[in-house]
């Protein structure tokens, strides 16, 4: 076992007793880390540009040594062929499912951004046919597209672009990719810490189901080169009609973060999992130094966090 490997399990060991402590970096690069479990394993993935590979692991904290399988490549053209950004991985139906964010190579910019979907039917994701299910039909473009269901109904939510600014829309799903029914915007930025950097953002949605029914969106704000690039938060209650702006509460600041104490900074798109004690964590990117700006030196942390007593997920360790 190498230093490095010996430094990373005893920083996962100390995480598992604090919540609000990073683990990591756990690769050198990792912008839009994601992480999915399933039958033991953990599947990550990150923005790659030009191709989606996936880690498989039984332990997060030995991302290091799993060797990345490419199961899917751009194409050479058309409205799928630049800028693969964003990666997840989902298990909906009895199926795998990957959606991915990508733009024309003619058209490399934010009007022909869109969100893509590919299907594998194979029990194990590294391995089987990945196939083209296409573009998913959303009101306007817009990037890293999620999926969750909730009371047997499932949804998609994306980044929108919506004239100056970027927000956050939901829509229901017929299959795991077709949209139907109306497409609702659901936030907007308001708040002084969703507009650093010069622009007025809010991308990478992530769900998070409550102990007590709750239903959370968390959500990075910003623009990404900058240090105030943070992760902020929606919630809703368990009854409520996701499709109704007016049943989402925005948080009033952001939920993660820079922390020079603990060395990251511009904490952004982040994912959640469990591992196998049961413990809750969030992997986000982030920078390990101040000005580091948006680039490949954007690497994967983790982070415990807990839940508090009125069914709210507590990412400070408070």
């Amino acid at each position: 076992m190498t230093m490095r490997a010996i430094w990373l399990g005893l920083l996962l060991g100390a995480a598992q007793a604090q919540a609000g402590v990073p683990v990591g970096p756990l690769l050198p690069s990792g912008p839009d880390p994601w992480v999915t479990q399933r039958d033991g394993f953990y599947y990550y993935m990150h923005t790659q540009g030009d191709r989606i590979s996936l880690w498989k692991t039984r332990d997060m904290a030995k991302l290091r040594d799993a060797v990345p399988v490419t199961v899917w490549r751009a194409p050479s053209s058309g409205p799928n062929s630049a800028a693969i950004w964003a990666p997840e991985l989902h298990f909906l139906d009895g199926k795998w499912y990957l959606y991915y964010s990508a733009a024309d190579k003619a058209h490399n910019d934010d009007a022909h951004r869109h969100v893509f979907v590919l299907e594998n039917a194979s029990p194990d994701p590294t391995q089987g046919t990945w196939t083209d299910k296409g573009m998913l039909r959303t009101r306007r473009t817009g990037i890293d597209g999620t999926v969750f269901e909730h009371r047997g109904r499932l949804y998609f939510v994306y980044s929108a672009y919506v004239d100056d600014h970027s927000d956050l829309a939901i829509a229901p799903m017929r299959n795991p990719w077709t949209l139907e029914g109306n497409e609702a915007d659901i936030a907007a930025p308001t708040f002084a810490w969703e507009m650093q950097g010069g622009r007025k953002i809010l991308e990478a949605p992530e769900f998070l189901a409550g102990p007590k029914g709750k239903v959370f969106l968390t959500y990075s704000a910003s623009a990404c080169w900058s240090d105030g690039y943070a992760i902020g938060m929606l919630a809703a209650d368990a009854g409520a009609d996701l499709l109704d702006p007016a049943s989402w509460t925005k948080s009033f600041a952001p939920v993660v973060k820079s922390s020079p104490t603990h060395g990251v900074y511009a904490t952004g798109h982040n994912g959640f999992f469990k591992s196998a004690d049961g413990g809750n964590w969030i992997i986000y990117h982030a920078n390990g130094g101040a000005g580091w700006g948006c680039s490949p030196r954007r690497a994967p942390y983790m982070q415990r966090f807990s839940w508090g007593k009125d069914g709210v997920p507590v990412f400070d360790g408070g």
